[in-house]
């Protein structure tokens, strides 16, 4: 639908509206951060609620913590397939990047298991120390005499670093990655890109530059790297163009979203709740808690998407095949049901791997221990530095009902005394 005729959402009251006109999805709800009410309303009075217009189109919204759960464990009734996402493909293009996401067993498990040794335990084990080495230097090339954007400076230079080493990626191009995680799921006109054949010719490009290195590396595919495993499986060595593109972009979004906006809303939650910020003071020990509750807190991904395979009856609510359905990870981590006083930030929460930030079941995200670990590192290297890192101005949020991060924070450094 054209987008200008939405309705605004932010001029209605979230408790006495119809619910047949809540549309959860609306950019302003996400861009202004608004979206609360509207979500507790929904889980309160209408757990499974359909919305029969939007800016993607008609779609129903599972908001409770143990729903959510309940699709994500039955994937022969809610399919990944086509897409994770709110969005749908450009009508009459032929444009597609098929990623293991989007795909339902036996395909996703196969494909998911060739990349899934580079985030391994071992692994993980052996990057922590370059990523406590990098955390390091980026944190004290900072400036501590001027405001700066903490999102640019810290948040997407440790991602980015990070994700250069697991592609093994040349390091003096590593921006490209951050740029190509960025119009992936672009609104257009929001600053990042402003058409869809922008997107298209900019992923190209993204495509060219890894089949490059995918044609440099399978005469000697011995690395740990996401390319090299790729070339060495039977489930992915033969993957089309476009079945490449798919599955590097997912690579990309899920090893620099997550941890990036975790590490920007880390920041402004601790600033938001100073006592929270004195007991981290206090005792550093709690960071891998922390690190949790942050997780859970932020919900780096608001929401992922399922297909309805075929009518079904789901908690008093008739889907149809080919229903579109969007768990809200955003509110199930905020569900009273299921979490202790979820509208409060506490970084001693009991439990505080709770969440469904992560996904759950066979789609639960693969980098979910790296994830904990580069904010872990990063937090006691943090501790180590600075007493305090002030925000000093709003943040601006990413324009997306999808990646729920930010694009500015400015902050100011306070050294330990």
């Amino acid at each position: 639908m054209n987008t200008t005729a939405l309705p605004n959402m932010l001029d209605r009251d979230p408790t006495t509206m119809a619910l047949e006109d809540i549309d959860i999805s609306h950019i302003d709800l996400w861009k202004n951060d608004s979206k609360w009410p509207f979500f507790k309303r929904l889980r309160d009075e209408a757990p499974v609620h359909y919305c029969r217009d939007s800016e993607y189109g008609a779609f129903w919204s599972v908001t409770r913590f143990e729903d959510i759960m309940a699709v994500e464990r039955n994937w022969e009734i809610f399919s990944s397939y086509p897409r994770i996402s709110i969005s749908d493909p450009i009508e009459g293009s032929t444009f597609s990047a098929p990623t293991f996401i989007a795909m339902d067993p036996p395909t996703h498990d196969e494909q998911r298991k060739t990349v899934q040794g580079a985030v391994a335990p071992q692994n993980l084990k052996k990057l922590e120390a370059t990523i406590r080495h990098r955390a390091g230097k980026i944190l004290d090339d900072l400036p501590t005499d001027e405001t700066f954007n903490w999102v640019e400076k810290v948040s997407v230079e440790l991602t980015t670093q990070m994700l250069a080493t697991l592609f093994d990626f040349p390091f003096e191009d590593r921006s490209k990655l951050t740029r190509w995680s960025d119009i992936v799921f672009a609104r257009l006109g929001e600053g990042i890109i402003d058409s869809h054949q922008q997107r298209q010719d900019e992923l190209m490009e993204c495509l060219a530059y890894f089949t490059r290195l995918w044609k440099e590396r399978e005469d000697n595919p011995v690395g740990t790297d996401f390319i090299s495993m790729m070339i060495r499986s039977d489930a992915t060595r033969h993957l089309s163009p476009q079945e490449y593109l798919g599955n590097i972009l997912l690579l990309i979004v899920g090893g620099n979203d997550t941890t990036r906006n975790s590490i920007s809303g880390g920041v402004l939650a601790l600033n938001q709740n100073p006592i929270e910020y004195q007991k981290l003071r206090d005792n550093p020990g709690v960071i891998p808690n922390m690190v949790s509750e942050i997780i859970r807190w932020v919900t780096p991904l608001a929401h992922m998407r399922r297909t309805v395979t075929k009518d079904f009856e789901f908690n008093g609510q008739q889907l149809h095949a080919g229903d579109k359905v969007i768990m809200w990870y955003a509110s199930g981590n905020r569900d009273e049901r299921s979490i202790k006083d979820p509208d409060l930030f506490k970084i001693d929460r009991e439990d505080a791997r709770k969440h469904v930030s992560f996904g759950f079941g066979l789609h639960r995200c693969m980098g979910n221990r790296m994830a904990e670990m580069q904010l872990r590192v990063l937090w006691e290297e943090i501790q180590k530095r600075f007493e305090r890192i002030e925000v000093v101005g709003p943040s601006v949020r990413t324009p997306s009902c999808f990646v729920h991060g930010y694009t500015d924070l400015p902050v100011r450094l306070h050294k330990l005394r």
